[in-house]
């Protein structure tokens, strides 16, 4: 089936107009919270300078901090609609580019290009904002995938592969598709310039984090300081040994990683940023080609 490029922007452009308007009322319920919150403020300042509270602003205060409640449950409920929105156009851009990498001639981008959009990429990751009691799902930072989940066609993984007769490294991949009669992966190297693809098992194959965790209220959902993880080096696309340093403050932070390098006395490089979503679980395999991280 020939790709239509017509209906993909179509329905870019009608939820661009859907998440305009969903933003519109984001600033409205914002506007009611900053008045309730407002007269709450005042309240206070009227009981402060009285130096009592007398029922009357007792059951003021109550009254209005029921009112600010509602109107902070509306603007949460309107911000969750806006990013399930921007989901949607993220998940149309995204089968938008399959289709275009499947059928027509891919251009190889320059290497600049292409670790930008890697780093863009992992940036514009969605974050995992939970609700009071909701824990992390499954493949937000580091919590690992569901024991039977299978990767989507698309989604970018570790994946384990013979780079020499008797070397293996992890590359960053692409999901190609899954074929479940043998149980095995297709999957390309993301590198534009190997444009490789392999056929794994699925214990050669890690998903990568589908969401981003937040430190600031899922710090379960990080690896601790001091962990064994495998992280892409940056300005490559292969996954190396490293030891969590600093973990992210906030949700646009990146891991501060310790890559593992022979050539310094304490065994490992200095510290390097990488993103959530290329820090995952350490996985041991018997040959493992050893990186020459200084070279």
């Amino acid at each position: 089936m020939a790709f239509n490029g017509d209906v993909a922007a179509y329905q870019v452009q009608e939820k661009l107009k859907a998440l305009y308007d969903l933003v519109q009322e984001i600033e409205k319920e914002r506007m009611n919270s900053e008045i309730t919150l407002g007269n709450v403020s005042k309240t206070h300042e009227k009981i402060t300078a009285d130096g009592r509270i007398t029922p009357y602003y007792q059951n003021k205060l109550k009254s209005l901090y029921s009112n600010a409640i509602v109107d902070a449950e509306r603007e949460e409920d309107v911000l969750r609609k806006a990013l399930s929105k921007i989901n949607e156009i993220r998940t149309i851009r995204h089968e938008r580019r399959i289709l275009v990498k499947n059928s027509s001639n891919k251009d190889t981008f320059r290497r600049g290009a292409h670790m930008k959009l890697l780093q863009i990429s992992a940036q514009t990751l969605p974050l995992w904002i939970s609700k009071i009691g909701e824990k992390p799902p499954p493949l937000c930072g580091c919590m690992p995938p569901e024991p039977n989940y299978i990767a989507k066609p698309g989604d970018m993984v570790a994946a384990l592969v013979k780079v020499q007769e008797e070397e293996e490294n992890w590359i960053l991949a692409e999901v190609a598709l899954f074929n479940s009669t043998i149980n095995k992966y297709e999957v390309d190297d993301i590198d534009e310039v190997q444009k490789e693809r392999y056929i794994l098992s699925r214990r050669r194959v890690i998903p990568l984090p589908l969401m981003r965790a937040n430190p600031e209220t899922e710090i379960e959902a990080l690896f601790p300081k001091g962990s064994v993880v495998m992280a892409l080096y940056p300005q490559t696309t292969c996954f190396y040994k490293a030891v969590i340093n600093q973990l992210p403050i906030t949700a646009i932070d990146d891991y501060e990683v310790l890559f593992e390098d022979s050539s310094y006395a304490d065994g490992f490089a200095p510290p390097l940023a990488v993103a959530q979503r290329y820090v995952i679980a350490y996985k041991d395999h018997k040959k493992n080609g050893k990186a020459n991280l200084s070279s």
